[in-house]
């Protein structure tokens, strides 16, 4: 058994932790089977939104005519674009994987990892321990239990970021974020796109009001069919049937492709954490306090898999915290998920911060309301549907939470959540401050000031 000062396991925002203990000149194990960057580089946000943006320019040219351009996309090579993106990405991760690798006081196991006792991990042929153990070992597509799918040859997010092909048809299940974005990337590409999703509107974790504004806006682009549940999936000549039912009528869906995009689900239990004396809740997320200390002593754990916040820049602020109190146990601190934004890189954007409308009680808030077209670049833009909504606190004023939907959506949310992080956090943090004029912040402004 080889001992350590610290293990980590997951090279995602792990590696902060990597990084940290290293520098101290702490003895560092490193377990991660797969390639250096985690979800976020290798197969989530970095590649997702550098093919989005190609999608972006696609769209940017065939909505040209509206603002006296003639301009036609003559082809697109689908290929090119996803292999550009592939090289980027495999690059990072190669260069971090060598940055590792040249550390004297950090040895990287490039192997799958499991628990075998308190402290203990199984990786290859090899036992090694460690007084510290962090653990950032992230999330996996999840597969709804769909007859016949597992023999379907269905892709996931991981494989449609590299999907060599463009399909001329491809069926989605299911209608988060992940749908989102991928069906507008896939969309703008050329591709017809179905969507099908259980619930009455997309995106459903959003506020209510954005999620109905966004689900039209995709009904005019996509099939998109709501309340159905895929009942079972076949494949024959290179074609793939969905059978869906919205519990009165079933329908088959047939297309090229078919994208399972049914939420995800944590990687505990390929760790085997329970022998280890980590406890996991009725999903499979990790149990971790307010210090993000599990129920094993010297055992942390952050990112996805402790299903706090399945964002990266949380899972960053996480790994602050953990190593923190990791070597400070006197001075602990509670992470501060305080103001916690996050964005849907889709068509329309979307992007939120704080509480929803309808987890409010009625009489206890306000809600501003502005919309995109009635400020002077929304204009410009000419945005029918984009609108910012803030709310907030009767009696106080405090900013309670924000919601936008449009173009930048996911670059105006920052004004709000500084303001609500910054200061006494209410409206007057917005209201007071001076916007330029005609810029897009206007439509954050104005909704402030309706308030």
């Amino acid at each position: 058994m080889e001992s350590f000062d610290v293990i980590v396991i997951g090279a995602g925002s792990g590696l902060n932790i990597v990084d940290a203990a290293a520098s101290q000149g702490l003895k560092v194990a490193l377990v991660e089977n797969g390639p250096m960057g985690g979800t976020c580089l290798n197969r989530g946000c970095i590649p997702s939104k550098m093919l989005i943006h190609s999608a972006d320019v696609a769209e940017t040219i065939r909505n040209a005519e509206k603002f006296g351009v003639k301009s036609r996309i003559s082809s697109v090579n689908f290929k090119g674009i996803v292999s550009r993106v592939s090289r980027f990405v495999d690059n990072d991760s190669r260069e971090i994987e060598a940055s590792i690798r040249a550390t004297r006081n950090i040895t990287l196991f490039k192997e799958k990892g499991k628990f075998s006792g308190k402290k203990t991990l199984n990786v290859g042929n090899k036992t090694i321990t460690a007084d510290k153990i962090f653990i950032f070992a992230g999330t996996r597509p999840a597969i709804p239990p769909v007859k016949g799918i597992e023999t379907s040859g269905y892709i996931t997010s991981t494989e449609a970021l590299r999907l060599q092909k463009l399909p001329k048809t491809l069926t989605i299940i299911g209608g988060g974020y992940i749908a989102a974005e991928l069906a507008h990337f896939f969309g703008a590409m050329g591709s017809k796109v179905t969507i099908l999703e259980r619930g009455s509107t997309l995106v459903p974790s959003e506020d209510s009001e954005i999620a109905k504004a966004f689900t039209e806006a995709y009904g005019k682009k996509f099939n998109v069919l709501l309340g159905h549940s895929a009942e079972s999936v076949s494949k024959a000549k290179g074609k793939f049937a969905v059978a869906a039912t919205n519990g009165k009528t079933r329908r088959i869906v047939v297309s090229d492709q078919l994208l399972v995009a049914a939420g995800r689900t944590p990687n505990a239990d390929i760790l085997d954490v329970e022998k280890a004396g980590v406890k996991v809740n009725k999903e499979g997320f990790i149990v971790a306090n307010d210090y993000l200390e599990t129920t094993a002593d010297g055992v942390w754990a952050g990112g996805d898999i402790a299903g706090k916040y399945q964002f990266k820049h949380s899972a960053n602020l996480e790994s602050q915290y953990i190593y923190h109190n990791a070597f400070n146990p006197k001075a602990k601190r509670k992470v501060d998920y305080s103001a916690m934004p996050h964005a849907i890189f889709s068509s329309p954007q979307i992007a939120g911060v704080g509480l929803k409308e309808q987890d409010l009680k009625k009489g206890s808030y306000a809600a501003g309301r502005y919309s995109y077209k009635d400020t002077g670049m929304g204009a410009a833009l000419q945005d029918e549907t984009g609108f910012a909504k803030i709310l907030i606190e009767k009696k106080t004023g405090k900013i309670l939470g924000c919601h936008i939907i449009g173009p930048d959506a996911s670059t105006l949310i920052h004004e709000v959540v500084v303001a609500m992080k910054s200061g006494h956090g209410t409206i007057d943090n917005i209201t007071r401050a001076v916007h330029v004029h005609p810029a897009l912040s206007e439509v954050v402004q104005r909704a402030a000031n309706s308030l």
